[in-house]
């Protein structure tokens, strides 16, 4: 019952901030038109757009109209079909890695900061980055397992890459072939915005049974142990747009390609590398959790830092205000207000980053009250101007309210009871 009320509440808090991110969205475009250095919000409005707004309208949208089950094609993190699955392979963990480390390819790394940032410099810098991260893809409900790459002429922005699934024990592909691993090869061709999201992201090849047949070429040469069979018409050949908005076209066939004779040494079998963080590991908080955890700490230590002004110059602060109601005990009692808010809220903070998910949503709920509170305030006044200053408070509850109440937020907070480890599945969210 109560895990039913929660997800309830989480899907109404999910609503309500994709609603408040397109309204501070609007507020940050009218700031941004006003003349002078003011219209350098324009590039906020454009980050705001991208990498919030629309994220999260495609995420509520493709709840509604893509389907949740296997039709061959991989999803964004955003929920968007992505790249098409277009190569299956039959063979151990093992036996995979060594394969492609044979042919020549190299394993992607992690995204994380770090790594995000590097190959954001790489990319301007034109320097060579052969184990750059590549986005998160979904299939069966979680982002791939692992991902290899051979960079094209040093250049970061030109690649061949392939994300590789485990598929779940006992499922079978439509007719009845058993296999081990799926994957979506593609080809980078360039870097660009993408179509739905406008957000900086590579551009990819638009015929990519060539990269199909590139990967498999590639495995033929260095593996000669392993045989194709290929599945003809496994889906309808067609022309369609991944995630990014690029073309995409295919005949429809799928290959499988069956490692299972490739011979393992025991110094391979020891270097293969894990595919998943252990069950029993503390899980690592997502990005989303992150932010909201410090912007609603850094907002707790402003209330205090304030509280603590109003205990120090409460005589002062009350002589120098021209209302009379406003003695030395209200001001001493404002400041005992804002200074319990701001432990309140480094409280909250704190508990949400130990995985209390009803403190994740009392944070998400005080945002929301503190977005609507604005948005009654300017409509009941009948304002409709910029917001200035107040723009800043405004975009902290906004973007606390879109962290926290993002589905990698929330898994991050329910796995501390459970041990399936679905805090990954919607990491980039």
């Amino acid at each position: 019952m109560a895990a039913n009320f929660a997800a309830r509440v989480d899907a109404v808090l999910f609503l309500l901030a994709g609603a408040a991110s397109v309204w501070f969205a609007y507020l940050t475009l009218q700031e941004g038109i006003s003349p002078g250095w003011p219209m350098l919000l324009l590039v906020v409005f454009w980050a705001l757009v991208a990498y919030l707004v629309l994220p999260r309208i495609h995420r509520i949208l493709t709840r509604i109209y893509v389907p949740d089950y296997f039709i061959g094609r991989t999803r964004t993190s955003d929920g968007l079909l992505g790249d098409p699955v277009n190569l299956a392979l039959v063979g151990s963990p093992e036996q995979l890695h060594r394969a492609m480390e044979l042919a020549g390819w190299t394993r992607a790394e992690e995204v994380t900061f770090a790594t995000g940032w590097r190959i954001v410099l790489s990319t301007f810098t034109r320097k060579s980055y052969p184990s750059a991260p590549v986005s998160p893809l979904f299939l069966f409900g979680r982002r791939q397992d692992f991902a290899y790459q051979q960079e094209v002429a040093g250049s970061p922005s030109q690649r061949h890459h392939i994300r590789f699934w485990k598929c779940p024990d006992g499922w079978l592909l439509p007719g009845g072939f058993a296999v081990g691993w799926l994957a979506a090869g593609t080809y980078d061709r360039s870097v660009g915005l993408s179509l739905f999201t406008l957000q900086v992201t590579h551009k990819i090849e638009m015929d990519i049974d060539r990269e199909r047949g590139h990967v498999i070429g590639t495995l033929r040469a260095a593996v000669p142990e392993l045989s194709v069979q290929i599945l003809e018409d496994f889906s309808t050949g067609y022309h369609s747009r991944n995630g990014g908005g690029d073309l995409i076209q295919t005949d429809g066939h799928l290959p499988i390609v069956d490692l299972s004779a490739l011979p393992i040494s025991i110094g391979a079998d020891a270097a293969a590398p894990p595919l998943a963080q252990p069950a029993s590991s503390r899980p690592r908080p997502p990005g989303s959790v992150i932010f909201g955890v410090a912007a609603t700490g850094l907002q707790a230590l402003v209330f205090v830092g304030l509280g603590l002004v109003f205990f120090a110059g409460t005589d002062v602060i009350a002589a120098a205000t021209p209302e009379q109601a406003i003695t030395p005990e209200v001001v001493l009692a404002f400041g005992v207000i804002v200074t319990a808010a701001g432990v309140a809220d480094l409280a909250l903070a704190f508990a949400t980053l130990a995985r209390r998910n009803w403190a994740r949503l009392l944070v998400c709920a005080l945002s929301l009250v503190s977005v609507g509170m604005t948005f009654v305030s300017r409509t009941l006044e009948n304002e409709h101007g910029p917001m200035h200053a107040d723009l800043i408070p405004l975009a902290t509850s906004v973007l606390v309210l879109l962290a926290l109440s993002s589905e990698s937020a929330r898994d991050f907070v329910r796995s501390r009871t459970s041990r399936s480890g679905s805090h990954g599945a919607y990491a980039s969210q």
